[in-house]
């Protein structure tokens, strides 16, 4: 498959590792920010295949993961409402709230619905003008638009029936929240393409400049990955801390800016809490005041709930790159797929999903 064959092929891999290998001479501490590159460096076996004095550790890319536990109970006490259609992605429905999650509600009646596109939504509500249609609108950049654009759509065609539970993040404030942490152990950073492909990278530049990393933008396959490895080594060998894209096929310095404009648009930078890590400043969005009539936590009144993660989950300091998911006294014990703790276990792009699938065991390096 084009674009795809030649980014797996064998021989490019080895390859890369031998030249990763060649110009190594000391340990070197690297996070991947998504999920989804954590689940393909696992799946591929390549954080095996890599010289010992490079470690990787999984940062905060995972959007079901950060999604903060207060936010989960707003979307359990809507959806639960019985005048209420609920719709949200397939890998919200496990993720554990203070009590049960959006499977417990289904079961007792509620009408939960996976979607594969929030427009689907908006025409579950125009097909049930009786009801009150919500989309569960979570997600970093790589979602917006498309989450964004509903909204647009909506108040266009005049659907007064659909609202939606916004719970965006963004990519660099996360990424200055950990490097600015005292238990930071971040040397490099492997940035999400996928991210970048819609915002572009003129973010990052100030970031590198003023923490001293390299970034390097990279794929998901196993030679954009490779190469990502191998750009941030050697930019760490040399003493550079940069900027650089390794995956120009899908990722250029502006980005999407047709996406950028409905983003902003309907969306305005807010302070969000994420999952785990707490308060960040400016590092999510929010709808503006004139789309602020389809904000369901306002229609329908949850803005005021408290919670308390479980004492036994772990998932900020993994998400910060602090522990490894089998470090966790919970880890494959109280907490499994079918017993989740915490997101990390149960979300498609989770760390502890990923460790707990491919079955791997924590590597921590001491600097």
């Amino acid at each position: 498959m084009k674009y795809v064959d030649e980014y797996r092929d064998p021989a490019q891999v080895k390859s890369l590792l031998e030249e990763i290998a060649k110009i190594v001479s000391r340990p070197w501490t690297l996070m991947e920010i998504c999920g989804g590159q954590t689940h393909a460096f696992l799946h591929h076996g390549l954080d095996d295949m890599l010289p010992g004095e490079i470690e990787l550790v999984h940062g905060p890319g995972c959007p079901v993961c950060v999604t903060p536990l207060e936010q989960i109970d707003r979307a359990l006490a809507i959806a639960a409402r019985p005048e209420v259609i609920f719709t949200s992605y397939g890998d919200m429905l496990r993720v554990p709230g203070s009590t049960v999650d959006l499977f417990n509600v289904r079961a007792k009646g509620g009408d939960v619905r996976v979607v594969y596109s929030p427009l689907e939504s908006l025409k579950i509500a125009q097909a049930n003008p009786d009801k009150q249609v919500v989309f569960f609108a979570i997600g970093f950049e790589t979602t917006a638009p498309a989450n964004a654009m509903a909204v647009l759509q909506a108040q266009k065609q005049n659907i007064k029936n659909f609202s939606v539970v916004v719970s965006h993040v963004c990519v660099p404030p996360a990424m200055e929240a950990i490097l600015s942490s005292k238990h930071n152990r971040v040397q490099a950073y492997l940035a999400a393409g996928h991210v970048c492909a819609v915002m572009g990278y003129h973010e990052y530049p100030p970031i590198a400049e003023k923490y001293k990393v390299p970034i390097v933008v990279t794929g998901f396959e196993p030679v954009d990955l490779l190469r990502g490895v191998l750009t941030a080594i050697k930019q760490l060998e040399a003493g550079k801390a940069e900027v650089e894209n390794a995956y120009e096929r899908a990722v250029t310095l502006e980005g999407n800016l047709p996406a950028q404009k409905v983003i902003n648009t309907v969306l305005q930078p807010v302070d969000r809490k994420w999952r785990g890590i707490g308060m960040i400043p400016k590092s999510g969005w929010g709808l503006r005041p004139e789309f602020e009539s389809f904000d369901a936590e306002t229609r329908f009144s949850v803005g005021e709930i408290v919670t308390q993660e479980s004492p036994l989950c772990i998932a900020g300091e993994i998400l910060q790159g602090i522990q490894k998911p089998p470090q966790c006294s919970a880890f494959g014990k109280e907490c499994t797929p079918s017993t989740p703790l915490g997101a990390p276990m149960v979300s498609a792009e989770g760390a502890c999903s990923a460790y707990y699938r491919y079955h791997r065991e924590a590597v921590f390096h001491e600097r």
